[in-house]
This record gives C-alpha cells, sequence and structure tokens, in this order.
C-alpha cells in the first residue's frame, strides 16, 4: 500500500511524542524547528498561522461538551491576553481558539491548561478530537438523560492513548440525549442519538458522516445501544477505522469514505466482529424539530429554580477581557460555569430565578445579546485568511458585515435565516448545512485576482437532513450581500404562510431563482 506523505511522518514518529520536542523548540527557537513536527505539532492543537515564514501560531484548546468553569475560563482568558494579543474564538466544535503564540510560550500555556484540567492535547490530528455535546447537556428537560459522564470518559479513554494516535484522519464524535439533534450528529464520524426501545432509553449509533469538499451525511446503524454499552461501541468504532481506513489518499481518508464503500450493514458487521459481541437491531431514534442548535434567551432548566441564558457572540469573536467578564457575570449570578455553543455562542446556566433579571441588566449583555437580531445572530464564520494558511478569502469580518447589512435592510425580520461561510473547503464555517451558506473562492477583475462567494441554499439537519445546493457562482465579495439581500427578498416576496426559509428553499426551482437573481444583478 502507498502510504502518503502524513502516513509516513507518523511512521517516523508519533504525533504525541513530539511534545519534548516543542519543550525543546522553546528554548531553541523557531529557526530550530523540523519541518516534518510542524505537521506533528497538530496533535497538541497548534498551527502555524499564516504567513508560515512567521514565528507565530493559531492553537485549539479543547472543551469537552462545550463545558467550562469559572476556573477554566479565567485561565484561558488570562493566557489569551498573555500570549494571544488578547483574541479568542469560540469555534463550532465548541473549542477555544488562540492567535498569535509562539513556541516560547507553549510549555507556560501547557501548564496552566493542565493545573485546571483542559488541554489542546489532540484538538487537531489525526486523532480523536474534541466530542461535541448538546450545549445544555445536564440542564434541559427535553433530554432523555444525562449524557455528561459518557462526554468525559470518551475524552479521558482517548487522551494521549497512543493506541488511537495514528488514525487515517481526524475523527470527530457527537454525543447528545437531546430530541432536536443539537449535537449536529449527521455530520460527524460518530454520532450518538437517543433512542427508545419500548420503555428503555439509550443511543441510535450514526457513522460515515463530513463536511470538506465532499460531505457526507451519517448513516444509522440501526442498533439500540444501552446506555453502560455506549463506550465499548464507540471505542469499537474507531478502532474499524483505524485498522480498515483509507490511508492511500490524504482527501479520501475519512470514516465517511469507508462507510459510503461498505455501507452500513456491512460496517455494524465488522464493529460487531471487532468487539465480539452482538447488539440489538431496532429500536427508535427519538427526534424533534431542528433549530439549528440555536438557544437564545432565558429558559428553564430541570432542576427547580435555575435557568440557563443564550448569548449571541457574533461570528464567535471576542476578546479574553470579554471572557473574564462572562466569567465573572457567571460566578455572580450563576454558579460560574459557562457552557460553549458549535452556532460559537456561550451559554450561562444554573441562574437563579431571583438572579435572572440583574444578569439581563449587565452592560455585557448589551452588547452579547440574549435577544440578538435575525441576521447577525445566526452568522457562522470559519477563521478566514487573516490567519488560516487553508483559506481563500477573508471571513470573519465579512460575515459579521453582510449579517449587520442584512438587519438594516430587513428589520424586525421574523423567521431567522442561518448563514454560514467558509473561507476554504475544508468547511470549519460547516457552510454546507446553512440556510445560506457562503464558500470562498477568487475571481480575477481589472486584472487583480479578488475575494469571490459561491452561494448556495437549503442546508440544514435534522429530519430530512440536507446539503444546500449553489443557486450563485463567484460573486465578488463587494457584491454578495446584495445576492443575499435578493434572495432574502424573493423569499419574503414568494413565501407561503408559515413557510421557514430551509421549507421554502426546498420548494422553490433553482433555474426561477437564478433568473430572478440575474435580473436583480442587471438593475
Amino acid at each position: 500500500m502507498a502510504l502518503n506523505k502524513e502516513e509516513q511522518l507518523k511512521l517516523e514518529k508519533d504525533g504525541l511524542d513530539v511534545l519534548h520536542d516543542i519543550h525543546r523548540y522553546a528554548k531553541e527557537g523557531f529557526e530550530a524547528i523540523d519541518p516534518g513536527d510542524f505537521i506533528r505539532f497538530k496533535w497538541y492543537g497548534i498551527y502555524q498561522q499564516k504567513p508560515k515564514t512567521d514565528p507565530y501560531f493559531m492553537m485549539r484548546v479543547k472543551i469537552p461538551g462545550g463545558m467550562l468553569t469559572y476556573e477554566q475560563a479565567v485561565v484561558v482568558a488570562e493566557l489569551g491576553n498573555k500570549f494571544g494579543r488578547g483574541l479568542v474564538d469560540v469555534t463550532t466544535r465548541q473549542a477555544i481558539q488562540y492567535h498569535w503564540l509562539q513556541i516560547q510560550d507553549m510549555p507556560e500555556i501547557f501548564d496552566r491548561l493542565a493545573a485546571v484540567g483542559m488541554s489542546p492535547i489532540q484538538a487537531c490530528g489525526d486523532v480523536v478530537r474534541n466530542v461535541i455535546s448538546s450545549p445544555v447537556a445536564g440542564l434541559d428537560a427535553k433530554e432523555l438523560f444525562d449524557v455528561r459522564d459518557l462526554v468525559w470518559a470518551v475524552e479521558q479513554k482517548f487522551l494521549s492513548n497512543k493506541e488511537y494516535s495514528n488514525l487515517p484522519r481526524k475523527f470527530k464524535i457527537s454525543i447528545a440525549a437531546d430530541p432536536r439533534d443539537l449535537g449536529h450528529p449527521e455530520i460527524n464520524d460518530l454520532a450518538l442519538v437517543p433512542a427508545r426501545l419500548g420503555d428503555e432509553v439509550g443511543y441510535h449509533i450514526l457513522v460515515g458522516g463530513g463536511l470538506s469538499a465532499k460531505p457526507h451525511m451519517a448513516q444509522n446503524l440501526n442498533i439500540f445501544v444501552r446506555q453502560e454499552e455506549a463506550l465499548e461501541v464507540i471505542e469499537g468504532v474507531v478502532k474499524v477505522y483505524r485498522e480498515h481506513g483509507y490511508r492511500e489518499k490524504r482527501n479520501h481518508a475519512r470514516i465517511k469514505f469507508l462507510v459510503a464503500d461498505w455501507g452500513a450493514e456491512k460496517f455494524c458487521d465488522e464493529l460487531e466482529a471487532t468487539l465480539g459481541k452482538t447488539y440489538t437491531r431496532g429500536g427508535q431514534r427519538v427526534q424533534e424539530d431542528w433549530n439549528g442548535a440555536y438557544l437564545y434567551g432565558v429558559h428553564k432548566q430541570k432542576q427547580d429554580g435555575l435557568n440557563f441564558v443564550g448569548l449571541s457572540l457574533p461570528v464567535g469573536r471576542i476578546t479574553a477581557d470579554i471572557l473574564l467578564e462572562f466569567a465573572r457575570v457567571a460566578k455572580q449570578y450563576g454558579n460560574g460555569d459557562l457552557r460553549t455553543t458549535n452556532t460559537q455562542n456561550i451559554i450561562i446556566p444554573n441562574v437563579p430565578d431571583a438572579n435572572v433579571d440583574a444578569l439581563l441588566q449587565e452592560p455585557i449583555l448589551a452588547q452579547f445579546t440574549a435577544t440578538p437580531p435575525a441576521f447577525v445572530g445566526h452568522a457562522v464564520s470559519c477563521t478566514g485568511n487573516e490567519f488560516c494558511n487553508l483559506a481563500l478569502v477573508e471571513t470573519k469580518v465579512r460575515m459579521k458585515g453582510i449579517a449587520e447589512y442584512l438587519d438594516a435592510t430587513f428589520p424586525d425580520f421574523g423567521a431567522p435565516i442561518r448563514l454560514h461561510v467558509n473561507g476554504c473547503p475544508n468547511q470549519c464555517g460547516q457552510q454546507a448545512i446553512a440556510d445560506i451558506g457562503l464558500a470562498g473562492a477568487l475571481v480575477r477583475r481589472d486584472g487583480k485576482m479578488v475575494d469571490a462567494f459561491d452561494v448556495s441554499i437549503g442546508g440544514g439537519l435534522g429530519a430530512g437532513a440536507t446539503f444546500n445546493r449553489k443557486v450563485a457562482l463567484k460573486v465578488p465579495g463587494d457584491q454578495v450581500q446584495y445576492t443575499i439581500e435578493n434572495i432574502v427578498r424573493y423569499y419574503t416576496e414568494h413565501r407561503l404562510a408559515g413557510e421557514s426559509f430551509r421549507e421554502f428553499a426546498g420548494r422553490v426551482a433553482d433555474e426561477e431563482l437564478k433568473a430572478y437573481l440575474e435580473a436583480a444583478a442587471a438593475v
């Protein structure tokens, strides 16, 4: 079997074995770094920041299930201020992302994170990455049972575990027992979703989801997994992928390609053979309407007298000082805990009834509100070419500007439309599941290459999950807000009574919408 370059590097030295080199490079400096170790740095959450010739790094810090304590939030913020020029991003996988780090900073960052039970280990690389979950796991009355212990058990099972430190590619897990699919299960390599078998509640297992340039929806193995069986099944799926996943071509190595070739039945047979155990067939997945996993506002928890409050962080970008302020108000009005979401937002949980009104009056909640406008409140963005070497275009400022323009153009817009933007095909911004998705491209204009975007409509998860489809190609960046405005305007003029944008997008003919957009652009 012909192995790709990354596979050869992993055979030469396991990604987890680069730690002692990181400490050595911290003393010797950026120029001493072996080029192969730049790839292995990913096993410790570290990427080279754009441009690669400069001595700066991006780092992701895992937050399993998005669960962040007061002490952890303070340390994350302090590190961001000390080493990351005060910048802290919330990602679509509930993690935190730093920029501007230098190699000499890494030992102190590792030590201070470890002191509060946090780690960047395996936030990137060909490993099991940050486990995502419902951001209100353990709080929300809708969930069938509490998955938090399983989330932590999975984190501990795979953390720094060399048995699973050389997978064919990255491996993403979602675990949630909320019927609203808040963990975005269909786009994960492995997802556990709530199910019933008679009076018993447990999981159905979905495998083979993923985005990037060739998105796939995960397939249901149609087995009922009891709660006490969940960890062994998760480990079994990872073993099957480790042993049978493709390693020849890097862009064909995700588990989604294996599942697509095998089918769910063969994959299930291999899983059972690997574990030496047969699982109960059937059961019924428990599912309600998907709302994009947005949880703004004040919500009653299942614990009497407590509430969680969902707040908007436009495109997930905040400063370390803002995170410190969130930690302060969470401690003053709740118990200090925070939850990060896969929509790049934040939740303050465990707020007693008596404290809700005072919390809502805090100045920080005027800027990062519990009642955001329709477009800014549903806008998601990847890092973009400001820092990412893979991105073709700038995304954060662009998406925030587009959303603000749409909110000004359509004030008091009643039906949220989810806007996602990616700067490259890897889809960290998850544009394929957006109501309106933007995929970065470049187009030549006046002899120069300028930012442009392919525009797609109609994506969504939950029941009837589907990826969106392109309706406009390579729209110049300074024109894309008008293209989206025209799509929204066409929706407002032609929707049926009570019809959501997703329903409308599924009904409208592409030729009809494209003709409208071309006519509007010609005016």
